[in-house]
């Protein structure tokens, strides 16, 4: 019987004198794998294990790829970024936005992957394992990417309106015959040639969505009437994110060969019409021309960072999740490159396609490119159907879009949800087995729950509770998580132990550019950014500015806010308060403390390539398998097992070869360390 090894990262261990030893995973092909932990770090006492579901890999490094790229080219790719762009001066923009990519989004990237594939954890679990004092850090990109699934959901729920909408022979938002529409509703390209344009006017496509899908109100307090609509697409928006996610990375995985893939058809395509379009040439021109005085206004700065890390998904836990299912020898290098350059060339591409259409807009209209502009989801409901409306066989060219608009979301969503499981999934894995059985029911709660929470963002006020969230969870909150975790890994675990754990998995050590980015330019500068985004700090708006929240909202956005921000002192107190040590600083330097072993097991050396000639061998040992387990396992019997290199408290390694394991069942537990020594 052939078996498979990978690596569990280890507990710690609960006394003070006792190094922690780290505990491995066998995967035998029925799915369970087991867990154990040092009771006292002595050879004379039995280890405890547990059972738990087997933590999966992705079938090949593909899937991998394609899952990283459907994150980073989401929503934060045609939704975002062109409404950065404009705001922060166009082309002037892509200056401090590439300087960021290179300085923070490379290197953080390949900091989370290195850092999941290395524990094969997700955030809470890999960054406990490197900096125990800093947990709180993973425990907040855990919160934010739930926050974010409850109103991302919402945007998916808008697609699939409009994309069941696109059906009907006649477009809704192609002209103002309809009951929704007012006097102030004109079309350029449909009225009478006497007929000037108003003072003040809309687009079909700005009253469809403004009066008959959101039926917007007049302020976030109209909350109290719900749009049954909506409410039933975001219901069908969920069904579609569980039966992705719930097999885990199994089920996903095989979506998102078409998810990810489909949208870059349809954004080349969309591209190259967008260019032939009457007035595209205003748009391309407003985009390249640089404003150079921009470059001092340190809220371009700043938004240039929002938009990196919401597009790389840095800090908010998806990267480490998604790596933390990686095989242990993955060259993650490779996948770094890829992922960056592919988000970074795909977010022109669709700068270049959102001006193109934004200058077509605006000279049809006779109006500047500012008056075009809509902020939030407005520019991909109201601004993209009007293209779509211009174009041969309109009615296909809209079912295409709000399908790929579908697809990016969905790629978003897959990836914040999968945070939430997986985080969920390590960290309780005991309390799941006995209460949920099974993975599916534990996503099955997960989506309900935040269904539930959504609910506020498809009510009349819901599109304000939804700039609320946005700009307070995707910016303040993501660069306070982002500089600690960097510090937490840098500085505390090290970043050059880092590098000799990425050296023992891919055989390469990481170049000095990432060492210097990793110790210094990183986390100076995500830390002056921030400083600069509480300096600057603006009360956020809605419809460009006209509409200002109330002292309430405001103070209900800082409490949102507050609920990652919170998760790294909290946890600070409660993990140093648990740490044992006879004084403060011996506690201190114990929940600092990793407990990750960096020696090869083979031959204790801090650098070799022992392991990475083992195909399919663990990060930190190589086990002997026992064909029995399989037997226990299928006659339901707690099992047992006896670890020969233990730890006495002393700290002394009783030895440094291959551990041997001896798994017996309840009724035949015997002492193997004499065996094994």
């Amino acid at each position: 019987m052939s078996i498979k090894y990978e690596y569990i990262v280890p507990k710690r261990i609960s006394t003070v004198t006792a190094s922690p030893e780290p505990s491995y995973r066998q995967s035998p092909p029925e799915e369970y794998v087991y867990d154990d932990e040092s009771d006292d770090g002595t050879d004379d006492d039995e280890d405890s294990v547990y059972i738990k579901p087997r933590r999966q890999h992705w079938s090949n490094k593909l899937q991998f790829v394609l899952a990283c790229v459907g994150y980073s080219v989401g929503l934060g790719s045609i939704w975002r970024f062109p409404y950065l762009c404009y705001k922060s001066g166009g082309a002037v923009f892509l200056i401090p936005y590439a300087i960021i990519m290179v300085f923070i989004g490379g290197p953080m990237l390949y900091m989370e992957l290195a850092v999941g594939q290395f524990t094969g954890r997700g955030p809470i679990g890999a960054l406990g394992h490197l900096c125990p004092l800093f947990k709180g850090t993973g425990l907040g990109s855990v919160v934010i990417s739930f926050l974010m699934s409850t109103y991302y959901s919402v945007i998916i729920a808008y697609g699939v309106y409009y994309f069941f909408t696109s059906f009907r022979s006649k477009q809704p938002w192609d002209d103002c015959s309809h009951r929704w529409n007012t006097p102030y509703c004109w079309v350029p390209s449909k009225s009478a040639e006497n007929v000037t344009k108003p003072i003040y006017s809309q687009s079909p496509a700005e009253e469809f969505y403004d009066r008959k899908v959101l039926q917007i109100g007049k302020g976030i307090e109209d909350f109290d009437i719900l749009r049954w609509e909506l409410v039933a697409c975001l219901i069908c928006a969920w069904v579609l994110i569980y039966f992705a996610i719930w097999k885990s990375i199994k089920s996903s995985a095989k979506v998102r060969y078409f998810t990810a893939t489909f949208p870059f058809v349809i954004i080349i395509v969309l591209l190259i019409k967008s260019l032939t379009l009457e007035g595209a040439d205003t748009g391309m021109r407003y985009f390249f021309k640089p404003k150079f005085e921009l470059l001092l206004d340190a809220k371009v700065w700043v938004n240039a960072a929002s938009q990196t890390f919401n597009s790389m998904g840095c800090a908010f836990g998806s990267m480490i999740s998604f790596a933390s299912y990686n095989k242990y020898n993955n060259s993650i290098l490779h996948d770094t490159i890829a992922v960056w350059l592919v988000n970074g060339i795909t977010s022109l591409l669709v700068g270049i396609f959102a001006f193109a259409t934004i200058g077509n807009i605006a000279t049809e209209q006779g109006t500047s490119i500012e008056d075009v502009i809509d902020d939030g989801p407005g520019l991909i409901f109201v601004v993209y159907p009007q293209t779509m409306a211009k174009m041969p066989s309109s009615q296909l060219w809209a079912v295409f879009f709000f399908f790929m608009l579908i697809c990016l979301a969905l790629n978003s969503q897959f990836a914040i949800v999968e945070v939430v499981v997986t985080s969920i999934q390590d960290g309780f894995p005991g309390w799941i087995k006995k209460h949920l059985m099974c993975h599916e029911v534990l996503v099955l709660v997960i989506c309900v729950i935040s269904f539930l929470c959504g609910i506020p963002n498809v009510t009349q006020g819901g599109i304000y509770f939804f700039q609320l969230i946005d700009h307070y969870a995707a910016s303040i909150s993501i660069m306070y998580l982002a500089f600690f975790e960097v510090i937490a890994v840098a500085w505390f675990y090290g970043a050059f132990r880092l590098c000799k754990n990425v050296k023992t998995m891919t055989g390469r050590h990481p170049g000095w550019f990432i060492k210097i980015c990793w110790l210094v330019v990183t986390p100076l500068m995500i830390f002056a950014l921030w400083v600069f985004l509480i300096l600057d700090y603006e009360p956020p708006t809605y419809n460009n500015g006209a509409y200002h929240y109330p002292p309430w909202a405001i103070a209900l956005g800082w409490i949102i806010c507050s609920l990652s921000i919170v998760c790294i002192p909290v946890y600070m107190v409660v993990v140093f308060l648990r740490t044992p040590g006879e004084n403060l600083l011996q506690k201190l330097k114990n929940s600092i403390k990793s407990d990750l072993m960096d020696k090869c097991p083979k031959c204790d050396e801090p650098d070799c390539d022992c392991v990475l000639k083992e195909e399919e061998s663990s990060p930190m040992l190589v086990m002997q398998a026992h064909p029995e387990i399989t037997g226990d396992i299928q006659a339901g019997m707690p099992l047992f097992t006896t670890m020969s290199n233990a730890r006495s408290p002393e700290g002394d390694r009783k030895n440094s070869n291959i551990s041997q394991y001896e798994n017996v069942n309840h009724n035949n537990v015997t002492n193997g360390t004499d065996n094994h020594k």
